[in-house]
C-alpha cells in the first residue's frame, strides 16, 4: 500500500467514494442527517488552502482517502470554533478494501504529518453512529472533547469530537 498526495484529477473519483464508503450509514440516520452528511463529504471543502488530501493506493487502484484540514481553519462550515491543531475528516475506505489496515494507514500519516509540523494534538469529529471508526480512533489513543461536539442536522444525531494529544 503507497500513501501519497492526491492528485486534482482524482478528486471526482475520491468524492464518488466517499460516498459509496458512507452509504452503509444512510439506511441507520434520518434522510436529511444523511443528506447532510453526503453533501458535506462531497464538498470541495477538501480543496481549501492548506488542506492535505491523502489516498492509499494498491497497483494503481485508491482504496481510500482522507482529508487533513490544517490548525485553525474552519473545518466544519462555522459547527465548531477553530480549534489550533489539524483535524482528520472524511476518511473513507472504499467498501472493497475494508479490513486491509487502509483506514489505519491513513490516520497513521495524519498523525505523522501533524507531528512533523511540530502540532501537539490532532483532531477529529465522527458520527455517533460510526461505531466501528470511534472504536478505531479510540485505539489510536483519541480522546473525547464533548465541548466540541456539535448536531449539523438538528435531528439528535450529535457529531462528536475527539483529540489524540501528542505530548
Amino acid at each position: 500500500m503507497f500513501i501519497r498526495k492526491a492528485i486534482e484529477s482524482e478528486l471526482s473519483f475520491i468524492r464518488e467514494q466517499r460516498v459509496a464508503a458512507y452509504q452503509e450509514h444512510a439506511a441507520n440516520i434520518p434522510d436529511g442527517h444523511w443528506q447532510a452528511l453526503k453533501q458535506a463529504i462531497s464538498s470541495k471543502a477538501d480543496t481549501q488552502p492548506g488542506v492535505e488530501l491523502i489516498v492509499a493506493e494498491e497497483d494503481g487502484v485508491i482504496l481510500g482517502s482522507v482529508a487533513l484540514f490544517p490548525a485553525k481553519i474552519d473545518a466544519y462550515e462555522g459547527n465548531v470554533e477553530s480549534v489550533d491543531y489539524p483535524e482528520i475528516r472524511m476518511l473513507a475506505v472504499s467498501p472493497e478494501a475494508r479490513g486491509k489496515g487502509v483506514a489505519t494507514a491513513l490516520i497513521s500519516e495524519c498523525i505523522k504529518r501533524s507531528k512533523e509540523k511540530e502540532h501537539q494534538a490532532i483532531g477529529l469529529h465522527t458520527g455517533e453512529f460510526m461505531e466501528k471508526a470511534m472504536k478505531l480512533y479510540e485505539s489510536f489513543g483519541f480522546e473525547r472533547l464533548p465541548q466540541y461536539d456539535f448536531e449539523p442536522a438538528d435531528d439528535g444525531i450529535v457529531v462528536k469530537a475527539y483529540r489524540l494529544s501528542f505530548e
